[in-house]
Parts: structure tokens; sequence; C-alpha cells
């Protein structure tokens, strides 16, 4: 976020996190969440706390941006988690205001592993027609290109995030007000972005038009509230109105809503693994609760893949909802064989090799009592790398059981997502250069079987499985077939899909 004048609250961090632990490093990251309110009293603490809803979407770091007729916009910018920060009764003083957005992200462009404060959004500029603060999900694919041109034409670029492109776009149109600038801007951006953004007396939200990153509207009391996901509207006792369609945006006021549809239309293309993973189990997508899909993705698996076994038991937490699913289906007794430790944050320090060398039994211990003796299987949402597998299937083992079979609740992820995910490189993805059987073998495991996409496509609601021709959702991470072009990736020499494959 650029400087705001001198009323804005202190931008500096209180430092940044450590490196994530071992365990964290074989999950796909979720992207970032957006959050705003208008029309409320303290607009902050309630974007605050739904900030603290949507934690699990980015824990590198944190902002909120308000604006107050007295104070004008102030801001402030955290490294760490929310409830760190913004619990503060002398932090939130300083941003005080009927209108405010905030941001919780964890880096998917610019300097991954290295965010400097500037990196952390909302962003802001100073317009003409007065100040505007954005807050993005997602990825602009084209943000290379966008980027130089705006050097070549005078841009003093910030930050290394590909958000600032839109400040910048905003900047050079010239239409008159904030909201047809905004429009100006994101008619110029490719891939995904669900953007909150705020004025001094507007809020606004804009989905791109495949709609690939979530965005929903909510009531709250007199006023209004955007959010990434429905559980941080329920955390502020907001009434869940509708979803922000794809290539929409609204403009909100106290006074009420205002739609517009600045692109042309396109078949919506939500991001499937929202369902599987990325998103709370409390939210609701698409009218569909989170919760029951995960459960019948389970159910679809004990359908496609039946083992004979003693125990079905999670990996905590997200594949908690598909084990359920999975021992109803099949009537194999569902078990916590494996407990997470909740206070093992990513701020644990490992200062020796020793420590570092006990990796996921920092954070998960088998339930030995429970596991010994047993066939078990063990229902994940996903293998990236199969680091973690591989350790979680030794501790089992360890732990005397008889056999080991995982279940995963997703297609096997061979591809990068572009749109907003970090992602490792392909060749660092283990489905991209082996078969179910191969990574069977190279895990160590009795069997092995993802569900089917399909399989997934069923359990989200589409009974009939994915059409090839015209796919529902975007799958690209387990398909190859992007909505979007990468373009900036394929500039770097990115291989997409060919027909062969």
């Amino acid at each position: 976020m650029t400087d705001i004048p001198a009323t804005q609250a202190s931008d500096t961090g209180a430092g940044k996190f450590p490196p994530s632990h071992p365990f964290d490093d074989d999950k796909l990251r979720e992207e970032c969440g957006v959050f705003g309110v208008v029309g409320v009293g303290e607009a902050a603490n309630f974007t605050a706390l739904g900030l603290h809803a949507l934690q699990h979407r980015g824990q590198e770091a944190g902002g909120i941006v308000a604006y107050d007729q007295a104070e004008g916009f102030t801001s402030a910018r955290r490294f760490g988690y929310v409830r760190d920060n913004f619990t503060s009764a002398s932090l939130m003083e300083t941003l005080p205001g009927t209108i405010a957005i905030g941001h919780v992200r964890y880096s998917t462009t610019g300097s991954k592993g290295a965010t400097q404060i500037r990196d952390v959004q909302p962003f802001f500029g100073e317009f003409s027609m007065g100040g505007a603060a954005i807050a993005h999900n997602g990825n602009i694919t084209n943000a290379a290109a966008l980027r130089r041109e705006l050097i070549e034409r005078g841009s003093i670029f910030q930050s290394s995030s590909d958000s600032e492109c839109i400040v910048h776009l905003m900047a050079r149109s010239l239409q008159r007000d904030i909201p047809e600038r905004m429009k100006d801007a994101l008619r110029r951006v490719e891939g995904a972005f669900s953007v909150v953004a705020m004025t001094r007396t507007k809020l606004i939200g804009v989905r791109d038009p495949l709609g690939v990153r979530p965005l929903v509207l909510g009531k709250v009391g007199d006023g209004w509230a955007l959010s990434s996901e429905t559980c941080a509207l329920d955390i502020i006792g907001a009434e869940f109105v509708r979803e922000v369609e794809p290539g929409e945006m609204v403009v909100v006021t106290a006074g009420g809503v205002q739609s517009y549809r600045p692109f042309e239309p396109k078949k919506p293309r939500f991001c499937i693994f929202e369902h599987v993973y990325f998103s709370r189990p409390d939210s609701i997508l698409g009218g569909r609760s989170v919760y029951e899909t995960r459960r019948q993705i389970g159910v679809e698996l004990a359908r496609e893949a039946p083992v004979d076994a003693d125990l079905v038991c999670p990996v905590p937490d997200s594949g908690t909802p598909a084990a359920i699913g999975f021992s109803q289906e099949s009537g194999i007794p569902y078990a916590m064989g494996i407990v997470r430790n909740q206070y093992m944050g990513r701020t644990f320090i490992e200062p020796t090799e020793q420590i570092r060398n006990m990796g996921v039994r920092l954070k998960l211990n088998v339930n030995r009592a429970l596991i010994a003796g047993k066939r078990v299987i063990l229902v994940d949402d996903s293998v990236v790398r199969g680091t973690t597998s591989r350790k979680i299937k030794e501790m089992i083992l360890d732990a005397g059981a008889k056999e080991v079979h995982f279940r995963i609740a997703s297609p096997p992820t061979s591809w990068p997502c572009f749109y907003g995910v970090d992602t490792p490189e392909r060749d660092k993805l283990l489905a991209s250069h082996m078969t179910e059987d191969e990574m069977c073998a190279h895990l160590g495991v009795d069997s092995l079987r993802f569900i089917s996409l399909n399989g997934l496509y069923r359990a989200v609601g589409e009974e009939k499985g994915r059409d090839p021709a015209a796919p529902q959702y975007c799958d690209a991470c387990f398909s190859g077939e992007y909505p979007v072009e990468p373009a900036d990736m394929l500039e770097r020499g990115f291989q997409i899909k060919t027909a062969a494959e």
C-alpha cells in the first residue's frame, strides 16, 4: 500500500514470521482473504473480526484501511496473525470511521517468503476525486506485461505485488469517479480477481468474469459487508444476502447496493479446489455447504475405491469431513487416529537440527492405543509433493498399524495454479511425473486412490460429472486446462497442456 497522508496510523510491522514449518510445505497455500463494511460504527473492528474468520486464507500478514470524516484515511499493516495485531485497543483506536476494508495475505506473487511491509494490502491511491483503497484476492496473469507498460509510461511502483497494477491503471483512467476508473482498470486485467475497495463513502466489490475466486454480500444492521466467505459474515452477526456474481461490480453505500456488469459475459468457472480445501467447512459456496460437499467427496471415494480395513482416520483437519463421509458410506468405523496439536502455529521456533528432524510430529501425533494392530484408511485432502504423506505413513506404522491405505479427497494435483494459489513448480508436483501406482510405491503404502475428476464433480452437485466440452469449474490444477491463458508464465517458458496429454 502506498503511503497515506500524515493522518494515517503507523504502518510498521512488528516483525516477520519465521520460515514455515515443514508440515506446511506440502500443502497448497490458500490465496488471500478480503473483507469490508460500510454504514456501521467502528467499522475497523468489524473488519478485524471478519479477517480473523478468514485467517485460514492467509497467515503471513494483514492490513486494514478505514475512513473517518474528521481523521481522513487511516491504515495499519502488520506481519502475523490478526489476533496478535488487530486486537490491540490502542491500534484500533487509530482506525476510526464507518467504512473500512481489510486483507489477509499469503504471497502468491512478488517476493514469496521475503515479503516487505509495502507488499501488504490494502493498497491506497490518492486520485483527483479523492482517495481509494483496494484489496485483491486472486492473481493477475498478465501483470508482468502491465507493469512494464505502466513503468514505461511513468508509473512508480511501491510494491512487488501484481495487485498494485490495478491502482496505477485506475490513476491513468480518464473517468470521472472511482467506480468507473475501477471498471476501466479491471477490463485491462487478465486472470482471477475478487476485489473489495473503498472510497470515502462507497464500498465496492468486483468479481472477474469467470468468478474464479469467491465474494459474498451481507447485511449487518443498517450497513453492509463484503467478504471472501460467508463464515466471516457469521462472526459479525451479518445476514448473508447473496454472492457477488461472476463479472459483477456492486457499489454499496449506507443507502443500498447498485449492481453493474462491466465485462463481457462468460460461462463461470469457479475454483473447484475452494470446495475441496481452501474455504472453511462452515461456509456456503454456490448455495452449497462446504462441509456437506466434503462429506459427499468421502462418500464418492468410498464408492470408487473401497478397501477392507478396520478404521477410517482423517489427516486433520482438512481430511475430516471426507473421512466422515467415507466411514458412513463404507460402514467402517470413523476414528481420530491422528491428533493435531492446535497450539503449534507458524511462529514455532526450531532451534536445533534435532527438533527440525522431528518434522510433522511437532504438529500431528498418532493415537497409538487406537491404531495398533489395525488396518487403517487415512483420508487426506490432497497430495502435493508427497513428503508429508510419507511422514504420516511412517508415524502410523511406528504406532503398530497392520496396513496403511491412503484415500485422497481430490484428483491428483499435477498442474500449478496461476489464479491466486501458491503451488510448486510442475516438476515438484508428485502427480506430474508419477502414475497412481507409482505414487503408491513411492509413498510405501498398501494402497493409494484419488477421487476421480468426475467423482469430485458429482460431489459438488454435478450429477453427470464433468462436461469435458465446457467444464463447469476451474479445475486446471487437476486437468491442465487453464480457462485464462497464463500469459506471464508462458512468457517465462511454461509449457501448457498439449493435445497428447
